[in-house]
């Protein structure tokens, strides 16, 4: 049963990923109607010791000097998140997304403000067959080509998702923020 809840999408960029040891949160992005919003994520005490690769930086292109520089407090950027997606059903294409989040939320000393859905749920709430997830991938593909920041990995699923629902996408992508 598909759910009533407008849908958002979101993506973390993280230090390295779980195989390479201790992971934490560098970025967190959300979209939905072409328009995404983004959190750079300064490292928490909390994570001191934890990984860093040189394999995930290559992949974002983020430097720990950036995310310590230009990154927001765990807890500016867990507050600003939950407020931009209350009522919202967030969905994932990774379910280590929930692990993320939940490592966000345990370095602010909240709990985990909202279960993320993935992706899968949804393309078999659609029925989507193989022919129609492909035909989305190539859209979304072609709309949003650079990858692997928070905000465009999460406008491309959004992308995605739209045309499986047989909505209309978006023809120029905004980076600026939720409406």
């Amino acid at each position: 049963m598909e759910s009533k809840l407008t849908i958002l999408t979101i993506d973390f960029e993280a230090s390295c990923l779980p195989r390479h040891g201790l992971s934490y949160p560098i970025e967190v992005g959300i979209a939905g109607g072409g328009k995404a919003q983004s959190w750079l994520i300064r490292p928490h005490d909390d994570w001191a010791g934890w990984h860093w690769s040189a394999e995930a930086e290559a992949l974002h292109g983020l430097k720990l000097e950036t995310v310590n520089r230009d990154g927001l407090p765990v807890e500016t950027v867990l507050a600003e998140l939950v407020a931009a997606v209350a009522g919202h059903r967030m969905v994932a294409d990774s379910v280590i997304d929930q692990y993320w989040l939940e490592t966000l939320a345990d370095a602010a000393g909240r709990a985990t403000p909202f279960m993320i859905d993935h992706v899968s749920l949804l393309l078999d709430e659609h029925r989507a067959g193989e022919r129609r997830i492909m035909e989305a991938v190539v859209l979304a593909d072609a709309r949003y080509p650079a990858r692997h920041r928070a905000a465009s990995d999460a406008l491309w699923l959004s992308c995605l998702l739209d045309h499986i629902a047989g909505k209309p996408v978006v023809e120029r992508p905004a980076l600026a923020g939720l409406s």
